[in-house]
């Protein structure tokens, strides 16, 4: 028996998703749209285009539930990974295992397109939790970014996150 034929189903359906249809949340300064849901993939999966302007991403932090992976498809972006930091530019891909610290971080004057995906889905339940929805991509963040930090704080440890990590 292959590997292929020893993995589980899924409950997931196929779709199509039409770029910029997917719900949009505010991150801190960075604006998310999810591509496909725990929902949508029985539980396989959560995945997010996140757009991340100059000086945007998240705090280091580690989850201890999903390992995550970034792709960029447009411009670049620093990432911590553990000790060590790179520049990540198009086309490269970064994958963390969980329980690893890790961050990016938008050093440049131009915006960053990525993709993100956490393996197993649930995460997505802490972004719509802790973000406001986006209904227009052209409008400005509606909040300080310390808020959404704030939220993420109170928030993180129901899912698996910890922002405390140095």
């Amino acid at each position: 028996m292959t590997i292929i034929e020893r993995a589980r189903p899924t409950a997931g359906r196929m779709f199509h998703r039409p770029a910029g249809t997917g719900r949009m949340y505010w991150g801190p300064g960075d604006l998310y749209t999810f591509l496909v849901t725990g929902e949508e993939s029985g539980g396989a999966s959560f995945a997010m285009e996140a757009l991340v302007p100059p000086g945007g991403g998240p705090p280091p932090h580690t989850h201890s539930r999903e390992d995550e992976t970034f792709y960029v498809l447009e411009g670049a972006c620093d990432f911590r990974l553990g000790d060590d930091t790179v520049t990540a530019g198009v086309g490269d891909f970064i994958h963390v295992p969980r329980g690893r610290v890790h961050c990016f971080h938008n050093a440049g004057t131009e915006p960053a397109r990525l993709i993100l995906t956490f393996t197993p889905a649930g995460i997505e339940k802490f972004f719509e939790e802790t973000l406001r929805r986006a209904y227009d991509r052209t409008l400005d963040p509606p909040e300080d970014p310390a808020a959404v930090a704030a939220r993420y704080a109170v928030a993180a440890p129901r899912y698996g996150l910890d922002f405390t990590v140095a």
